[in-house]
This record gives C-alpha cells, structure tokens and sequence, in this order.
C-alpha cells in the first residue's frame, strides 16, 4: 500500500475499535503516505448498529476527503457488510489467506467470500497454493507470493547490540516473530525446547484467539510480546536460527509466510514444518531446512548453525534480487489498471446502448 500510495491516495480501513463512551469517530492516521482509518465504535451498539455506524462513517470520510473515483481493495469478504453500498470504479480482492479455515471464522465468511468474487474485477492471492484453490472461481486470477524490503531487514547483517529484552538470553537461540495463534506447532516448539534445554527458544508476537495458558512454559522458552516492523531487525539480528514452527492443519494449508524471505534477508538459516509455499520454493531451492518431526527438526537447526554463513547469505541474496515490493506493485498496478480499462470500456458501451 505504501508503494500504491507514492502514485495516489489511499485509505486503509482498519478493523473496528469498540470503544466509544459517547459518538462513534473515525480515527485517522498517517504512515508513509497511507491514511489508516480506525473505526471508533459505540460499547453500546449491537452488530447492526455497528454495521450501520461503519457505513455512514465511511460516506462522512468520502464527503470530506473530496473522494470522487476510487478502487476497493479488499483484504476480507466481511467488509462488505459496510461498503456493499458504495460504487467503486472497480473491485480488488487481495486474498492473502483462506480465512474460513482459521479459529472462530464467522459463519458468514464463506458466503460473503462468493458474494465478493462475483463483484471482483480482479483476485489476487497471497501464495500459490491460494492460487490453486482460488483459479477455478474467477476468471482473472493472479499470485503475488510473499515479498520482502531486503533493506530493512539486512540491517540484522550489522547489528550486533540485543534489545534490553533479549540481551540476557541465552545462545544459541531459536527464534519467531508473527502472531501466535492455532497456526503455531505449540507441541512442537515444547518438545524442542525439551530435547535441547541449552537452546533458548524466542517468540516475539502477540498471542491472539488462544488461551495464553495453553502456550508451552520452560525455563528456556521466552515470550517477548508484539514489537513493531521497526524493531523486528533489531531481534533477529541476535538469533542463531530464524524458525518457522506452523502446525499443519486447515489454518496452515494455503499459508505463504511472508516471514520466509524477511528471515533471509536478514541473514538467518531458516528451519520450516513442511507448508507446501515454503516447500515451493524455498526447500526446493535448498534455501530452508524442512522438518516435521522433533528429531529432524532439532538436526534441521543443528546443521543450520553450521552453515557457511558467507555461502548462505550468497545463496538467499541470488534469490532475494529476484523479488521486491516494488516489482510487485507494478505487476498489481498493470492488472489493476486493466480492470478499470474494461470497466470503463463497459460503461460506455452501456451508454451507447
């Protein structure tokens, strides 16, 4: 978004905030040349008088930012329930995961998912696996695997002075930043943590839609909490292994994680649980260690913290040229531009008919 913003206005809409004592607001903030509207709703209102809220808060932003001709971008079907009535030139939807296979989805997500389908000029998909499940429902459908800003994380290649948080932690040490949910291999991390109690194991991400009580507890284990994008190389930069610990089950099976690339752009050997868009094509490419298993897993990390670092970061810097946000912003922006040609094309033709 940052990217589509140096070209025009954008507005991210964020997920609401029950919070209002008294009249519900629109928060609006600016980062990087996005305007990122939080919705500030009423603790008394129940989902309709939510719904109907969102709407009219989303027509006061258009009046006053003088909002004329615009696209929807949408990341989640559920945010029709409040823009269905708007007339965009044209409709995106950036499918970035199969968001009906994750805890607590709402019963409604599926339909609204077709409902979006139908009204999108153009998909986009967060991964090829995504890809795959999404090609045969809509005719115009385009990947977009997992990029990365190599420069915002090779700053970990230079850092050599841990956060405060960190810094007492012992080597070698394991680590993960992302949200910790129903994706996380939990068991998984408990057993590694127990098979090699000399290793530390970091988790650096908020804990969200599971019980806090259920995560593993060891004396070798740390809980960080959430830090911003910021700070993330600042972290990285003092682990030995860079993990991506998911589960494989509903949640995990279309996942791209965008971390994969960030983790070898810092300069880390990363150790993956067999997701098929890590498989293809980082394992493939011999760029991650796959394992399932806790043994394998723990040798995955033993022979990663042998590695030849010059080699590695030769082999994921090849790779990493390959790819930007910035090359991906101009693949989305042809398709984008091409979708509002047809529309355009449509509504004439309409007129002359």
């Amino acid at each position: 978004m940052t990217r589509c913003a140096r070209e025009r206005r954008v507005y991210y809409v964020e997920e609401p905030i029950v919070d209002a004592d008294a009249k519900p607001y629109l928060e609006l903030q600016r980062h990087d040349g996005v305007t990122i509207a939080v919705p500030h709703l009423d603790r008394a209102g129940r989902e309709d008088d939510h719904l109907r809220t969102l709407r009219a808060l989303l027509l006061e932003l258009i009046a006053k930012e003088r909002i004329h001709r615009y696209v929807h971008w949408y990341y989640t079907p559920m945010a029709l329930a409040f823009t269905s009535h708007l007339k965009p030139r044209t409709v995106v939807y950036d499918c970035m995961d199969e968001l009906s296979a994750f805890a607590h989805a709402p019963a409604a997500l599926t339909r609204r998912e077709a409902e979006l389908l139908r009204r999108a000029s153009v998909v986009f998909t967060g991964g090829q696996s995504l890809y795959e499940a999404k090609r045969g429902r809509h005719p115009n459908v385009h990947a977009f695997p997992s990029s990365v800003d190599v420069p915002h994380f090779a700053r970990a290649r230079q850092i050599d002075v841990d956060p405060p948080d960190q810094a007492g932690i012992p080597r070698p040490r394991l680590g993960f930043f992302g949200v910790i949910d129903e994706r996380m291999d939990i068991e998984l991390v408990a057993a590694v943590a127990a098979a090699r109690p000399e290793w530390s194991i970091v988790l650096v991400g908020p804990v969200v839609k599971i019980d806090p009580s259920q995560l593993p507890r060891a004396a070798n284990i740390y809980y960080l909490g959430q830090k911003s994008y910021d700070q993330l190389p600042d972290y990285i930069a003092g682990w030995d292994v860079a993990m991506l610990p998911f589960a494989r089950n509903d949640a995990t099976r279309f996942i791209s994680p965008t971390k994969t690339p960030e983790y070898m752009a810092a300069g880390k050997p990363v150790v993956s649980t067999s997701i098929r868009d890590v498989i293809r094509p980082y394992g493939q490419q011999g760029l991650v260690r796959i394992a399932d298993t806790v043994g394998d897993f723990v040798v995955a990390c033993e022979a990663s913290m042998a590695d030849d670092p010059i080699a590695r970061m030769r082999d994921a810097d090849a790779f990493l040229r390959q790819t930007s946000w910035d090359g991906t912003w101009t693949r989305m922006r042809h398709f984008i531009e091409a979708a509002l040609a047809g529309a355009a094309a449509s509504s004439d033709a309409a007129a002359a008919g």
